[in-house]
């Protein structure tokens, strides 16, 4: 794949800065509120301060929600509580703002962005509001074919690194992550087979719009598929997405990379961010440093990808929604720790 070396993240990722964060918790041992009283919430300012680089933290005010759009061929299938192609009416509904995560992002006034990736629908249909980066009309279906050539998957990559450069020109100071897809569960439970090195049954959940057995039974026998043909190439990372992927999932990794290149924080969502995460770990071993897990979704593939990458959801209340839900849910409990972190005064 001529032109994007993934080699290069390796240099170009730092972790957050190690001595602001010890100089972070010494600042939190002289605040009123006694040492531990805040649980986790100390560890996640004191985690915002070294992202930041600075103490004390400041406070978090510019969020964005960015979720990827893309269909995969696999849906036709029936792997999906969603008629296959129909992921274009999961974004009219977010851009309306009649999904739950766009009721979540105005009620807590956090800007939400819609990139196309491969979405099976006519451009002229969506919105004027989507960022539009598609590179096919559809990804490939994973159990028989690569769901993206060579070329597409370079460029599905790149467009992912550029949002997340637009989002820190911006001055986005936390990403919100999540994905608008149908297929994608299973494009994700593949990948995340495939790098644990696991049998498609043990990854193979009921996804964000449910699916009864039958439907279990078929998902998990794509995914078996898919396991076949991701399997000789897990030493590049870029083919495997192209493989198995899909142009969302291969955006979402690009973004999360360039994202901790540069410095700027991710929540992630459900289990295709967290598959996401779990490639891009294998890219450049530092930067899930830079990454939150949202929520716990029940997605037995999204556990197994969080234990690998050794992130600790921050919430657990069983929404298996996606669509950057969860990660949005999240987002409340990281600006209070900002705050109190940034706020509370030190002991006289």
């Amino acid at each position: 794949m001529s032109g994007l070396n993934l080699d290069d993240f390796v240099d170009l990722i730092e972790r957050p800065d190690g001595t602001v964060r010890r100089d972070a918790e010494e600042r939190r041992e002289r605040l009123v509120a006694a040492p531990g009283a805040l649980g986790r919430l100390d560890d996640l300012g004191e985690w915002l301060s070294a992202a930041q680089g600075q103490v004390p933290v400041r406070p978090v005010e510019r969020p964005r929600v960015v979720l990827f759009a893309g269909d995969h061929g696999v849906a036709e299938l029936g792997v999906s509580g969603r008629p296959a192609g129909s992921a274009t009416a999961l974004v009219r509904a977010a851009l309306d703002g009649e999904s739950a995560v766009a009721i979540l992002a105005r009620r807590f006034g956090v800007p939400l962005r819609v990139v196309d990736m491969s979405l099976d629908c006519d451009p002229a249909e969506l919105p004027d509001e989507v960022t539009r980066y598609r590179v096919r009309r559809g990804s490939g279906r994973l159990d028989v074919a690569d769901t993206l050539t060579p070329e597409e998957a370079e460029q599905a990559f790149r467009a992912g690194m550029a949002v997340a450069d637009e989002e820190a020109d911006a001055g986005t100071d936390l990403l919100v992550l999540g994905d608008l897809s149908v297929g994608g569960t299973t494009a994700a439970g593949t990948l995340i087979a495939a790098l644990c090195g696991t049998d498609a049954s043990v990854v193979t959940g009921r996804g964000g719009a449910g699916i009864d057995d039958l439907a279990w039974m078929r998902k998990c026998a794509a995914i078996r598929d898919g396991l076949r043909r991701a399997r000789p190439v897990l030493g590049d990372q870029l083919e495997l997405l192209a493989a198995v992927g899909g142009a969302d999932l291969t955006a979402i990794t690009g973004f999360l990379l360039q994202s901790a290149v540069r410095r700027t924080p991710v929540i992630l969502d459900g289990v295709v961010s967290a598959a996401c995460a779990l490639v891009a770990q294998r890219v450049a071993f530092r930067a899930p440093d830079w990454w939150l897990a949202g929520q716990a979704s029940g997605e037995p593939a999204q556990a197994k990808a969080l234990d690998r990458i050794a992130l600790n959801p921050l919430l657990d209340h069983g929404v298996c929604l996606g669509e950057g839900t969860g990660a949005l849910l999240a987002l409340p409990l990281v600006q209070a720790a900002a705050a109190l972190s940034a706020e509370l005064p030190e002991r006289g």
